[in-house]
């Protein structure tokens, strides 16, 4: 098979799809391996490390989407990409397509075979492809909502640790997932107050035993969200429906009662976001402001540490490369369940049922179409 590695080009993404080492595995199986010139520059993985292990450079983004059967990315093609997409391209990527109709439209119109990170499933039922840049993102989720507590950001003030005599800052994790306990994790490490929301009463007993009893867990429902976003100066939002769009489990109204200079941070925003006043934002312009409310949205957040993110998202994502690349889309489909789970579109047809959901279309189960 030939496979391509473009340049990422969402605004300040600096991960890259295939490592060197990747690269040199698929090369020894016999794959050709296209990698676009930089591809790999902002995660510190050079043009000379992709051609030692086998790869061959490519100057344009047009010859690689061109060339190859199958293109490995980390974020959903944009605008500009659209026009590479052609009949039984296949496309190994995170799509986030719940909140994306444009984008689907345009997969399903050009019969793209589409294949979502965030969908895959393991054989327990997990989300292998999306736990990675989970973990990231949550342990950045705390670090960014630290800063952007700083006065000088527009926040209150606030050190999350405190010092003597003056108690940290409150932390309030919405849901309790890979988001949510890695970022506990950080934030408890930093010597804040932390509370967790989640709606699933096992979870919450599961994470009053990881924690030993150091972090305050919360069930969910409007009342109980009111009044710890209420209290909060950090709010994480970490809530996931594999596939679909977010629930908004924080409202405008509970925004609107937050302390002045509290800091929202949303994980969730990729599958549109679990707080009513977040919208998607870029690292070049991170931050707004809402009812006196500091908002960090990026859609993004890994992208700002790409060596371990890269690193990180490859280690879970190269062993179905490999088996895409030995056995061909379909026959790699057909055999494996948990990547079944993975199709989003496939020859025209919508096959993932949390998108048709979210964006009112039919859609068939993969297994039918093919």
């Amino acid at each position: 098979m030939i496979l391509g590695v473009p340049k990422e080009v969402k605004d300040h993404e600096s991960r890259v799809g295939i490592t060197p080492a990747g690269v040199k595995a698929l090369a020894d199986a016999g794959h050709k391996v296209l990698v676009e010139t930089g591809a790999g520059d902002l995660s510190a993985l050079t043009d000379d490390d992709y051609q030692s292990a086998g790869a061959e450079i490519v100057g344009s983004a047009h010859n690689v989407w061109g060339l190859a059967e199958m293109i490995v990315k980390v974020k959903e093609p944009i605008e500009k990409e659209y026009g590479f997409f052609r009949e039984g391209l296949v496309i190994f990527t995170y799509l986030h397509l719940a909140p994306a109709t444009v984008l689907t439209e345009k997969l399903l119109a050009k019969k793209v075979v589409g294949i979502a990170y965030e969908t895959i499933r393991d054989q327990h039922g997990a989300l292998p492809l999306l736990t990675p840049m989970s973990e990231v993102a949550g342990r950045m989720s705390v670090q960014v909502g630290a800063a952007y507590l700083e006065k000088e950001r527009g926040g209150r003030g606030v050190l999350l640790g405190g010092v003597p005599g003056v108690p940290p800052a409150h932390v309030c994790v919405i849901g309790g997932g890979i988001v949510g306990i890695n970022a506990a994790k950080i934030a408890m490490g930093m010597g804040a107050k932390v509370t967790i929301v989640d709606l699933n009463l096992d979870r919450l007993r599961e994470l009053e035993d990881i924690f030993n009893g150091r972090v305050s867990t919360l069930a969910s429902n409007a009342y109980n969200v009111a009044h710890a976003v209420h209290q909060a100066d950090l709010v994480i939002g970490g809530v996931l429906i594999p596939g679909a769009a977010a629930p908004k489990i924080v409202t405008r109204e509970m925004v609107s009662k937050m302390k002045r200079g509290a800091v929202i941070v949303d994980v969730a925003i990729d599958q549109g976001g679990c707080i009513e006043t977040a919208r998607p934002t870029t690292h070049s312009d991170p931050a707004y402001v809402v009812a006196g409310v500091v908002h960090y949205c990026v859609t993004n957040m890994p992208a700002a540490v790409p060596n371990t993110s890269t690193l990180a998202l490859t280690n879970a994502t190269f062993p179905y490369v490999m088996r895409l690349a030995q056995h061909g889309a379909r026959a790699a489909i057909q055999s494996d369940a948990g990547l079944r789970e993975g199709v989003n579109a496939y020859g025209g047809i919508l096959t993932c049922k949390a998108v048709a959901d979210s964006q009112g279309k039919a859609w068939k189960p993969v297994a039918e179409v093919i």
